[in-house]
This record gives structure tokens, C-alpha cells and sequence, in this order.
């Protein structure tokens, strides 16, 4: 018989396992970060799926990218919604100033923009800035549970004076009013079953919980700032494009302005608040099991807060549910190891806020196969990670170091569950 028939009669022979031999099947549910939280509504998915396509958006000139800019798209560093590459690093300076930090808007900053339209200059770190910091870009999944977190939750989790003597001070972060800030948190108030429950004033401030040091208040100001910031890309709020000091008389793009509507913002708002939560995987094992218990044994507790609950929310997916991150959304001071000299708010320039560690375990899948952790990327490895603390978080490094091989590799293998 000729090969070609005999290759198509084996093919009618087997009409459905074949496509099984030959097509890969789909990644299990553990082993993915994106997709929506159980439970949504026909209306609220088609929601989140507009959001997803916002999200993946490729901005050009024409859409109003730039003129200065780090991304085209909010995918491109969050890819899979996963922890991003350091090679996608942001970088802030910034120097001290005679009251506070100053973050140097004159010359460009905060965030530096090393891109640029045609016919445009990038921007480059000042030889003035005294401090300059990489961001890694951070997984964005479950995000919409800590963004329910109600404000007292983290005022009781703050204990800046250390009255438990455990050697952990967490503190809030904490902003001046501003317009923006104020107009953020208006806008999410309404229709919030519990208008009080976030955005209160705290000694006339109000806390900021997203960001590596707690910078934004809410999604929405993280959203309309990594638009702004990272792409170059105007919204309702921030109506006023990035421009580079050295092109002079605020040049700009010629994109009308806002370059994206409050629609799109509110849709990969909308997008972001109902990612699922990382599934955990292998959470029975014995060995990691007992990596859990080592691990609040030896204090990283104090900081990694397993378990917190969103309060009353008006998506019924994430009213009143406990869920597990593993952060306290604080600051905390974690030693000159980690002190870039550059800080954002009332933060200390070696405070960091405490990043969740679920889906820690799937970071590398979404970093080249290799995982990159801490703030900049600069640990190689979780055990390398721990090794970096300091600060508030030396205790927990020291007995981590302290630990035998094989209780490491157990505490190892619990991370890598996450």
C-alpha cells in the first residue's frame, strides 16, 4: 500500500484518540495564574474578559504611546499575569531632599521612561540621582482580594513599635491627600456595600497597599499609573502626557488626550479584581507539610501573614472570603542589604512592603524557566532570597540558616507549593 494511504487509514482508524497523540493537553488548573474566580456571573466574566483584552492591548504612536515610555502593553510586562523578568525591570531614583525624599520630577523621575517614540529622546538615570532602585514586575493575580482587605485590618496588623518585642514593626504606608488619591478612592466608594471600610484617614493620611512600597492606594490608582508611568498613556485622571525634560516646552505626542477611556481603565480594573487566587499544589505532602510548619517556627509568619479576609464587597466573589497571600501589606525595614536609597511616600529607604508569596512557587514558568525574587530580581533562588533579610526579617534568616539540609530543602519545598 502506498504510505500515504496507509497514513490516512491509520488515521480513520483511530478518529479520537488522535487528536489526543497529537495535541498537548491543557496545563491543569494549579499550574496557571490566569482565569477568573469560581462563582462570577455570565456578565461579570464577558466584564473580565474586556479587561483581558484591554490588558493585552499593544499601544502605537497613533493610540498615544509615549512619548516616553518602558512598555507598549501591560502584558508585556506581566505576562500570563505572571511575575515578570528583571529584564523588565522599572527603575526610580530619586535623592533626599531637605524635608523628605525628593523624587526628582524636574529631571524625569520617578520611574525612568528608557524608551521613546520616533524622533524623540528616552530618558536617562541623572548624575544627580543618589538613590536608584529596580522594580521586577509582579505577578497580578489575586490582586482584587487584597485590594477588599478592609483598612482596620491593617492598622491591627501594624505594630510599629514593636509592643509585641518580636523584633517585627510593621508600619503602614501612608499618603498625603492629594487629588488624585482622593478622587481614586471617591470613585470606588460608590455603589461598595461598606463605603467606610477602605480609604479612611489615618492621622489625616490615607494607606497605600500595592506597590513594592506601598505607593498606590487602590487598583484603580495602580491602574491609571502604570498607564501613565509605564506606557506613556493618558486616562481621565491623569490627563497630561510623560514628557522628557531635556526635549524642553513639555513636548509632547500628537495623540489627542485622554489617549484611553475611563471605560478601558475600568474594565482591566474590573479584570484585575476577579483574577483568581494562585491555587496552592501539593499542600498534602508530607514534606511540605512540615516545610509549614518550620516556616511560622522559625518567624516568617511575622511578616508573611498566612490568612486575611476582604470585607463587604460588592462582587460577591470577594465579599467576606478568607483567603491565603501571605503578606501583611506593611513596611517593613529590612536592613542595609536591601537599602537602594530610594524610597516612595513616608517609607524609609530600606522599608519594603511585604509582597505576597502565593504563586511564588510558579514564578520561574513565567521568568524563562529561571526564578528571579526579592524587589529587583537580584536572588536567584528562594533559599538565596531568605538569605538576603535583613532588618526585621534577620531573625527568621538566621534560623532558616540554622536549620539542617534536610529541613531547608522541607521549608524549600512548601515555598514551591505556593
Amino acid at each position: 500500500m502506498h504510505r500515504a494511504a496507509l497514513f490516512g487509514t491509520i488515521l480513520l482508524a483511530f478518529p479520537l484518540v488522535g487528536c489526543d497523540l497529537l495535541t498537548p493537553g491543557a496545563p491543569a488548573d494549579h499550574d496557571v495564574l490566569a482565569g477568573t474566580i469560581e462563582g462570577m456571573t455570565p456578565s461579570q466574566v464577558r466584564q473580565h474578559l474586556a479587561g483581558d483584552a484591554e490588558f493585552g492591548r499593544v499601544f502605537t504612536v497613533a493610540d498615544g504611546l509615549g512619548p516616553i515610555f518602558v512598555a507598549a502593553s501591560c502584558e508585556q510586562c506581566h505576562a500570563g499575569d505572571g511575575k515578570g523578568h528583571p529584564v523588565f525591570n522599572l527603575r526610580r531614583f530619586g535623592r533626599p531632599g531637605t524635608s523628605a525624599f525628593d523624587p526628582m520630577i524636574e529631571f524625569g523621575g520617578p520611574q525612568l521612561q528608557h524608551r521613546a517614540i520616533p524622533g524623540y529622546p528616552p530618558e536617562e538615570v541623572p548624575v544627580e540621582a543618589t538613590g536608584v532602585s529596580g522594580f521586577t514586575p509582579p505577578a497580578v493575580t489575586g490582586l482584587g482580594f487584597l485590594d477588599a482587605v478592609e483598612d482596620q485590618t491593617l492598622i491591627d496588623l501594624a505594630d510599629p513599635s514593636d509592643e509585641d518585642g518580636d523584633g517585627i514593626s510593621g508600619r503602614l504606608q501612608l499618603h498625603e491627600p492629594s487629588e488624585l488619591i482622593e478622587t481614586v478612592l471617591e470613585l470606588e466608594r460608590r455603589g461598595t456595600p461598606d463605603p467606610e471600610a477602605r480609604g479612611r484617614r489615618v492621622g489625616g493620611r490615607y494607606i497605600g497597599r500595592f506597590g513594592k512600597k506601598g505607593l498606590t492606594v487602590n487598583l484603580l490608582h495602580q491602574t491609571v499609573g502604570a498607564y501613565h508611568q509605564d506606557m506613556g498613556v493618558t486616562s481621565d485622571l491623569l490627563p497630561e502626557d510623560l514628557f522628557n525634560p531635556s526635549a524642553g516646552a513639555r513636548a509632547s505626542d500628537d495623540a489627542p488626550d485622554p489617549e484611553v477611556t475611563s471605560a478601558a481603565v475600568g474594565n482591566v480594573v474590573f479584570y484585575l479584581k476577579t483574577l483568581k487566587a494562585p491555587a496552592r499544589r501539593d499542600a498534602s505532602d508530607p514534606e511540605v507539610v512540615a516545610g509549614e510548619a518550620l516556616f511560622e517556627d522559625i518567624g516568617c509568619t511575622g511578616c508573611h501573614v498566612p490568612t486575611l479576609t476582604t470585607g463587604a464587597s460588592e462582587i460577591e466573589v470577594l465579599d467576606r472570603v478568607t483567603f491565603h497571600p501571605y503578606t501583611d501589606l506593611l513596611l517593613h525595614d529590612m536592613g542595609p542589604g536591601l537599602d537602594d536609597g530610594y524610597t516612595e511616600g513616608r517609607a524609609s529607604t530600606s522599608e519594603w512592603r511585604t509582597p505576597p508569596l502565593w504563586g511564588i512557587g510558579l514564578a520561574q514558568e513565567f521568568q524563562g524557566g529561571q526564578g528571579f525574587f526579592m524587589h529587583d530580581g537580584r536572588a536567584t533562588s528562594l533559599a538565596e532570597a531568605i538569605e538576603v533579610h535583613g532588618g526585621e526579617g534577620r531573625a527568621a534568616r538566621d534560623a532558616f540558616i540554622a536549620l539542617s539540609p534536610e529541613e531547608r530543602s522541607r521549608l524549600i519545598r512548601f515555598l514551591e507549593s505556593l
